[in-house]
C-alpha cells in the first residue's frame, strides 16, 4: 500500500518549510516517536536520508556532512535518552557554527513529571549546544498552525544567522498511523535580509509604512522616510505613539476603527512595518497583503501573520536603499488625506466623554509640548484626532499596564523644564499612580487631564465581553466603587495640598469654561490638574457612535479624487488601486 505524509500537521509544516528552504539532508535514528516524521520524509523523493543507530555518532556525522557540503543537516531521533546523545556533537557544532538542526520527537510535554515512560524534559538545553530551541505542539486549530509555522521559520533562519550554528526543534507526536496526506500545506517561507544580501524588488506595489510605538524620530530618519515616500508614492500610517512627524503621516484610526466599513482605496498591497507594539487595536484594517519588517534586532515579529521578510538593519539604511531619484505624484497620500478629511466631517455630536474631550481639545494643545496618554480608553479616544504640528506624544504601550503612566510623564517633564507636558489619563490609572504627583520634583510644566468616570470604563464599553453582564460587572470586572466613587473633593484636596492649580468639569458647558485655561501656552506658576467627571454609559455610547458612523464612502471618495486630480486623475488612481 502506497503511503504519503503523516496527518500530523506539525510534521507537515516542518517538512514544508524544510522543502521551501531546500534543506534535504537527513540523518535519522530508529525509534517510535519519530515514525510520523521519518516515514513522511522517506515517502518524499526530495529528501536525502541516511541512517545511524547511535545518536551520538549520528550527530557527529551531521557535523561532518554539514562542514563538507556547506549545507544544513537535519537530525531525527526518538524519545527517552536518545536526544541526550546529541549533546557532544551539538557542542562541537555550536563552537564551529555548523548548521545542524536537531529534531527530537516527543510525547506530549504535558506528561512530563508524571512518570510517563520514555519521556524526558527537553525544555532547557545547555547554553553552548544550540542557538535556539523551539517546541512544536500538536496542531489543533489555525492559531496552532500559525505558531508552528513561525517557530519552524525562526529555527531554520537561526541556522544561518550571525555566522550560523545548531538549532533544536522538539516535535510532538500522537503516534498517528495515518499516512494518506498526498499534498503538504502551503506555508510561508520567511526570509531574513541583511545589508550583505540582495534586496527584493519593491516595484509596482502600493506601499504603506506602518509605525508602531517608536522613539521620536531624528531629523535624518524623518527625511529619509519622506524621500522614500516621495519616490515610491507611499504613505506612513501612524498613531500617537509612532514618533513620526513628517510630510507623509496619516493618522488612520478614525477610518480603521469603523466597524461597518472597509475602505479599499487606502489599503496597501505591501506594508513596511517598523517600530514596536502599537496602541491602536484597529490597525489590522490598513495592513496590506504582505509585510516587510524592518528592525535592527532582526527578530521574527509576525504581528499581523503576513510576514514575508525581516530586514535586519537600521531603518535609515533600508529606506535609502529603496529611494529613487524620481519623485512620484503623491496620489496615494492625496487619496488618504481626503479620505480622512471625509471621515472627520462625518463625526457627529457625541456624548460628554473622553472622545468628546478629544474632539473638542485635540487642536488646542500648545505647539512644542508633549502629551502622554493613558493606555486603551484615553489613547484610543485621542488617536481619532490629529494633534497640532510640533506636539509630540507617547504612551506606555510596551508593557501596556496602567501602573505608571503619570510617573512616566513626570519623568519626561524633568528633561526640559521650559516645555509643557500633558497627561491625559483615566481614573483607575491615575489612582494607581497618584503618589507620583507628590514627588517633590514635579514642576510647573506638568498638566494632568483626569477623566474620572468612577470605574474601569474599558470593561463597560459596548464591545467589551464584560459589558454583557451589565451592572453586575461593576463589582469585580470593572472595579467600580473604589477611590471615592467620583468624589468631588478627593482629588481636589489632594492636588491642591500638593500645590496644583485644580479645575473640574461635569458637563460640556463646564468644560468649555475651563479648558482654555488648562491648555494655555503660557507657563503658569503651578502644575495644573483638570478633573473631568463622565459616566460609563456615555463613554460607551460615544465609542459606538464614532466607530459605526459610516458604512461606505466609496462614491464620495471617487468624487473627491476627481476634485483633486481631475478626470484623468480618477483614471490614474483607479489604475493605482488595482496594482
Amino acid at each position: 500500500m502506497k503511503t504519503y505524509y503523516s496527518d500530523e500537521k506539525n510534521v507537515q509544516i516542518l517538512i514544508s518549510v524544510l522543502k521551501v528552504n531546500k534543506i534535504k539532508k537527513i540523518i535519522a535514528s530508529p525509534g517510535a516517536t519519530n515514525v510520523t516524521f521519518v516515514r513522511s520524509l522517506q515517502n518524499d523523493p526530495f529528501f536525502e536520508l541516511y541512517s545511524a543507530v547511535d545518536e551520538r555518532s549520528a550527530a557527529y556525522m551531521a557535523c561532518g556532512l554539514a562542514a563538507e557540503s556547506g549545507e544544513p543537516v537535519v537530525l531525527s531521533c526518538t524519545g527517552a535518552t536518545a536526544s541526550r546523545n546529541y549533546l557532544p556533537a551539538l557542542t562541537e557544532a555550536y563552537y564551529r557554527k555548523l548548521p545542524v538542526l536537531a529534531v527530537t520527537s516527543s510525547q506530549d510535554i504535558a506528561k512530563i513529571g508524571h512518570m510517563s515512560p520514555q519521556l524526558i524534559d527537553r525544555t532547557v538545553m545547555p547554553k553552548d549546544t544550540v542557538k535556539l530551541s523551539v517546541h512544536l505542539p500538536i496542531v489543533k486549530d489555525d492559531d496552532d498552525f500559525w505558531s508552528c509555522e513561525v517557530k519552524v521559520n525562526s529555527a531554520i533562519l537561526e541556522l544561518f544567522r550571525n555566522g550560523g550554528g545548531p538549532v533544536h526543534i522538539n516535535l510532538t507526536t500522537k503516534y498517528s498511523k495515518n499516512f494518506d496526506v498526498e499534498k503538504l500545506p502551503d506555508v510561508r517561507a520567511i526570509k531574513r535580509i541583511t545589508l550583505s544580501n540582495d534586496f527584493p524588488s519593491i516595484e509596482n506595489k502600493k506601499i504603506a509604512i506602518f509605525v508602531g510605538s517608536h522613539q521620536n524620530m531624528c531629523k535624518e530618519l524623518t527625511q529619509v522616510i519622506d524621500d522614500f515616500c516621495a519616490s515610491n508614492d507611499a504613505v506612513v500610517f501612524c498613531d500617537h505613539t509612532s514618533g513620526y512627524y513628517g510630510n507623509y503621516k496619516v493618522l488612520h484610526s478614525i477610518s480603521s476603527s469603523q466597524t461597518l466599513a472597509m475602505f479599499r482605496e487606502i489599503k496597501p498591497d505591501l506594508t513596511i512595518h517598523i517600530g514596536e507594539i502599537t496602541g491602536d487595536y484597529s490597525c489590522g484594517k490598513i495592513i496590506g497583503k504582505s509585510i516587510w519588517r524592518v528592525s535592527e534586532d532582526g527578530e521574527i515579529r509576525d504581528t499581523f501573520r503576513k510576514l514575508k521578510y525581516v530586514f535586519e538593519m537600521p531603518e535609515i539604511a533600508f529606506f535609502k536603499n529603496y529611494t529613487k531619484e524620481t519623485r512620484q505624484s503623491d496620489s496615494y497620500l492625496k487619496v488618504c488625506k481626503y479620505h480622512m478629511k471625509e471621515m472627520y466631517q462625518a463625526v457627529s455630536e457625541v456624548p460628554f466623554s473622553n472622545i468628546w474631550l478629544a474632539k473638542k481639545s485635540h487642536d488646542k494643545i500648545p505647539q512644542n509640548s508633549v502629551v502622554h496618554f493613558g493606555i486603551l480608553n484615553s489613547l484610543r479616544a485621542w488617536n481619532l484626532f490629529d494633534l497640532p504640528q510640533g506636539v509630540e506624544s507617547a504612551s506606555n504601550v510596551g508593557g501596556f499596564g496602567i501602573d505608571g503612566c503619570v510617573s512616566s510623564l513626570i519623568g519626561a517633564s524633568l528633561a526640559n523644564k521650559e516645555k509643557l507636558y500633558f497627561s491625559i489619563v483615566g481614573d483607575l490609572a491615575f489612582f494607581y499612580d497618584m503618589n507620583s504627583i507628590g514627588n517633590r520634583h514635579v514642576g510647573k510644566n506638568v498638566r494632568i487631564l483626569l477623566i474620572n468616570n468612577g470605574i474601569g470604563t474599558e470593561f463597560k464599553n459596548f464591545n467589551h465581553p464584560a459589558a454583557a453582564f451589565g451592572e453586575s460587572s461593576d463589582a469585580y470586572h470593572a472595579a467600580g466603587g473604589h477611590f471615592g466613587n467620583k468624589s468631588k473633593t478627593l482629588v481636589k484636596g489632594y492636588a491642591q495640598s500638593l500645590g496644583f492649580e485644580y479645575m473640574s468639569a461635569s458637563s460640556k458647558k463646564e468644560y468649555e469654561e475651563v479648558y482654555e485655561r488648562f491648555f494655555t501656552k503660557e507657563m503658569s506658576d503651578k502644575p495644573m490638574l483638570l478633573e473631568v467627571f463622565t459616566n460609563d454609559d456615555e463613554e460607551s455610547d460615544a465609542l459606538e457612535t464614532v466607530t459605526s458612523m459610516v458604512s461606505n464612502t466609496s462614491g464620495k471618495a471617487k468624487n473627491a479624487i476627481r476634485g483633486i486630480l481631475g478626470d484623468k486623475g480618477v483614471k490614474a488612481v483607479k489604475g493605482f488601486l488595482r496594482r
